[in-house]
């Protein structure tokens, strides 16, 4: 069996599947050694749901065949990948990180990953998340059917949420990439706290057919990478209409890469106060330097203000009005109580409550909201602000506990997401030995530009190349 050294597990999609192509090992030996290092690493970060070695391994045969024939069906062919575990794989459980769902079992694969399935990706392991995506609003880490989630950078700091086990895997080198999914903030979060590179598109830009539901309006799936690079190779293949979907889009994604434009013929808003004090103190020299290499790459900068808009309580109502109606069975029957956290069964309990007319009303705040941000993209092409305002916080606290001070008025996350606006993570430096990141926010399927914009970042930076303590 040819050896897999450390590196292979932190390459990029394009290293991985040149060594591949080139037969320094078979898509089988890579696929074993991927297998044996999530099983025996991903415990130690709470990361894993199942593991899927027999099918992995079965897919692995057939790319090697595929391989030995002169077949190549693209670049993520014979890349190990994992899932959130709110993504149908057929035949096996499902559990939507959460106790009630343990048992549940779908005949079918969701679309993403019949769209990878097809490409010959290879998928090796559900992995964990926060119990129904952080439905009900909860208060702990531990709000998950197997644990907290740990940073690879740091076992005592939180992972970060839903999208848990994706950010540590990604970032402890147990898959080269995972699909995650947000609903406001559940792909920035985890890739900023993990240190890897995370991409929200455009509402509608991937089919969520075959993936728990949260809130229909609000929720994205998206890939979580190693680069800016590796995000527009996945999407390439997730994106696209789909029938099945009410909210898709009807379009999907081409990386043009040659067709970037230049950085002096784009302009990115900011608002100064991120970049000055706004951040906790321990993240802002690494933003500072981060908005220093944006300058650096012949950008127009221009200072901008975010529309006024309680973005939170607006989020906050739709989730509650949507995720009411969609677990109404769960909790009705008494399951909700199964949950981990108290707040957030008391959260979901509520919202049968919620009335209609506050539904409505923040449904017609949101439009105003997508009003302002086409208003805003008047004046710029896209946004840099943090991805988050400090690093990860302890996994033991409570998640709403005071942390430092900040004065960013913060907002991107849920006004993106409110407006459906695709947004880049990119890791930017260290905070008391944690990864910060900033983020890049852009109008409606503008997911090329951003990517064009991170690529050059990352050409000008390697902190998306360092890798956690992670031992074998």
């Amino acid at each position: 069996m040819a050896e897999i050294s450390a590196d292979i597990y932190f390459s990029t999609i394009a290293e991985l599947g040149a060594k591949l192509r080139a037969k320094e090992f078979s898509c089988l030996e890579l696929t074993r050694a991927f297998c044996d290092r999530m099983e025996r690493i991903a415990p130690r970060y709470n990361a894993l749901a199942l593991s899927l070695r027999e099918q992995a391994i079965r897919q692995a045969r057939d790319v090697d065949d595929d391989l030995k024939i002169g077949r190549t069906r693209g670049p993520l062919q014979g890349i190990p990948y994992g899932v959130k575990d709110l993504l149908a794989v057929k035949k096996l459980p499902t559990t939507w990180g959460a106790k009630p769902y343990a048992a549940q079992v779908f005949d079918y694969d969701a679309r993403v990953i019949e769209q990878l399935n097809k490409i010959g990706a290879i998928l090796i392991g559900k992995l964990a998340m926060v119990e129904l995506a952080g439905g009900g609003d909860y208060r702990t880490a531990a709000a998950s059917l197997q644990g907290p989630g740990l940073n690879p950078w740091d076992r005592t700091r939180w992972s970060g949420g839903s999208s848990s086990g994706p950010g540590a895997a990604v970032a402890a080198g147990l898959v080269t990439f995972a699909i995650g999914s947000e609903t406001s903030g559940s792909i920035l979060t985890p890739s900023a706290f993990c240190g890897v590179t995370g991409l929200r598109p455009t509402y509608g830009l991937v089919s969520r057919r075959g993936a728990m539901a949260l809130s229909w309006t609000l929720d994205k799936l998206g890939p979580m990478c190693r680069s800016a690079e590796d995000c527009a190779l996945v999407l390439h293949e997730i994106a696209g209409g789909d029938l099945q979907d009410p909210g898709s889009a009807g379009r999907g994604f081409n990386y043009s890469p040659q067709y970037a434009r230049k950085p002096a013929d784009i302009t990115i808003g900011y608002m100064p106060v991120d970049f000055q004090d706004g951040a906790e103190p321990s993240a802002q020299p690494a933003l500072r330097a981060a908005f220093e290499v944006i300058k650096s790459l012949g950008v127009n900068l221009k200072e901008i203000q975010l529309p006024e808009f309680p973005y939170g309580a607006l989020v906050g109502t739709i989730i509650a009005g949507e995720a009411g109606s969609i677990f109404e069975d769960l909790i009705r029957s008494g399951k909700v109580d199964q949950l981990a956290d108290p707040h957030q069964i008391a959260g979901l309990k509520a919202m049968l409550d919620l009335p209609a007319i506050d539904y409505v009303r923040a449904m017609r705040v949101r439009s105003l909201v997508k009003a302002a941000f086409r208003d805003l993209f008047l004046n710029c092409d896209m946004v840099l602000a943090p991805a988050r305002l400090g690093p990860a916080p302890k996994a033991a606290e409570p998640l709403d506990a005071p942390g430092p001070p900040t004065k960013s008025r913060g907002g991107l996350i849920p006004g993106g997401n409110l407006a459906g606006l695709p947004a880049l993570s990119l890791p930017c430096g260290f905070a008391d030995g944690l990864p910060v990141a900033i983020s890049l926010l852009g109008r409606p399927f503008y997911e090329n530009q951003l990517i064009g914009i991170g690529n050059l970042f990352q050409k000008q930076t390697d902190w998306h190349r360092r890798r956690p303590p992670v031992e074998a």
